[in-house]
């Protein structure tokens, strides 16, 4: 391998990035696409520029290919370790890395697997009385006793499903009429647990560590800054206390700033694995549960996450 084709083959930064990546950890074309948000046919022709030169090795596994930074790759060749090892301000390497650690996150938790596939099922062959709506009513009964914030609530519809297992729930919106409409909801209903409060997503009316469950349903989209709202509800969860955010995918849709007074048009997987990340969760996850049929095609993700 000459030392001027090796130059040439890292002076492209996408494929730096593949062969730093891959010096971390082994990895399939699907899940480069997912961190490095390209297309197949690009990882797959860099790939094979990086497996003709050498500097990576590929591994079958079922239907699967692996690929990873070959061993003697930077034992013998000294300037490609530093390349390698050098630390990066480029914007994109802390995407990548956060990325990363999902991946790698994901893969721990095969356990889920079978109840992921389940879902998948769901709903695609018809099974007499078993529906999403019957399935969440008998979820919402599982709530434990625990104090639940639902930041952004609006009405707060799922809250007051939520109200009738839990020991607290809180309603937390920014519109007066919101939360004069929940108010008037809960004591038509009788749900004395059940409280209205108006406040902003990202200043909550809550003292620190004065909740169980963190709720964010399809309402981070409309935070002027999205990490405060998220640095928020880690300040009123208690030390092991649980977030859950429902939101949109990233989209294109503009005219959701004009009729839903969207203040962002969603988020990348890895832009709110992230964010969660630096307001100080662990464990976080996030995933598509759900794909709209019709236009523009909105895509749902559901992130969970734990205080420490």
């Amino acid at each position: 391998m000459k030392i001027t084709e090796v130059l040439q083959v890292l002076s492209d930064s996408t494929r730096l990035r593949m062969l730093r990546l891959l010096g971390q950890e082994e990895l399939s074309v699907a899940e480069l696409q997912e961190i490095l948000e390209m297309g197949q046919s690009r990882i797959s022709s860099h790939l094979g520029l990086l497996r003709r030169n050498n500097l990576v090795s590929d591994r079958k596994d079922g239907k699967r290919t692996y690929y990873a930074l070959r061993d003697e790759v930077c034992s013998n060749y000294g300037f490609i370790r530093m390349a390698l090892s050098e630390e990066s301000d480029e914007e994109f390497w802390e995407s990548d890395q956060s990325a990363l650690a999902r991946i790698v996150d994901r893969r721990r938790r095969e356990s889920e697997r079978y109840f992921d596939e389940v879902a998948e099922r769901l709903g695609k062959n018809y099974v007499p009385g078993r529906t999403w709506e019957a399935i969440g009513h008998f979820l919402f009964r599982l709530v434990p006793p625990i104090t639940i914030v639902d930041l952004g609530a609006g009405e707060g519809m799922i809250s007051q499903l939520l109200a009738e297992r839990a020991k607290k729930v809180i309603c937390v919106d920014s519109s007066k009429s919101m939360v004069r409409l929940g108010t008037d909801l809960a004591k038509r209903k009788g749900l004395s647990n059940l409280e209205y409060k108006y406040g902003d997503l990202e200043k909550v009316p809550l003292s620190s560590k004065s909740v169980d469950l963190a709720l964010m349903s399809q309402s981070l989209h409309h935070a002027q800054k999205p990490e405060v709202a998220l640095a928020e509800a880690f300040r009123v969860l208690k030390p092991g206390g649980q977030l859950i955010v429902i939101d949109l995918k990233k989209h294109q849709f503009e005219k959701a700033r004009e009729l839903y007074g969207d203040h962002w048009m969603g988020f990348g997987q890895n832009e709110l694995y992230r964010m969660i990340g630096d307001a100080g969760f662990r464990g976080a996850k996030v995933e598509i549960v759900a794909k709209e049929k019709k236009k523009p095609f909105f895509e749902t993700l559901l992130a969970t996450a734990e205080k420490a």
